[in-house]
């Protein structure tokens, strides 16, 4: 039997902030120490935390596969990043650039701003 939405939820936010370590952590060596721009360097780091999402959450959160190929499943997975990926980087861009933002900031609301947004599109479309 799959958890409850809340038990996965409370399971999400902690793989997410799992996940944000890694994409943080990236941002800031990529940028700070290799001299990357915070855009590209959002990119990569980006991609780092959703392959950690992906891991923790079929170890850990979704018992459940509507997708039974899991090929397919990654794929539908990391398209939904992808989507993510496109919202973050516009709100990390317009935060920095418009907003004043130092990109480090603008990342830590970026990230919580599109948790939602991919727990939701993932429990319905993949694990649900």
């Amino acid at each position: 039997m799959p958890h409850p939405l809340p038990v996965q939820f409370i399971r999400y936010v902690v793989v997410g902030g799992i996940a944000f370590i890694v994409d943080f952590s990236s941002l800031y060596m990529l940028t700070a120490h290799f001299g990357w721009h915070y855009l590209a360097s959002a990119t990569v780091a980006f991609l780092l935390g959703l392959a950690t999402n992906y891991a923790l959450c079929i170890a850990w959160i979704f018992d459940f596969h509507a997708i039974p190929n899991r090929s397919h499943e990654f794929i539908i997975f990391c398209s939904i990043g992808v989507v993510g990926l496109g919202l973050n980087n516009a709100l990390l861009y317009v935060l920095t650039e418009y907003g004043h933002i130092h990109y480090l900031g603008s990342k830590a609301i970026s990230a919580i701003s599109i948790l939602a947004f991919n727990f939701t599109m993932r429990r319905t479309i993949l694990f649900s």
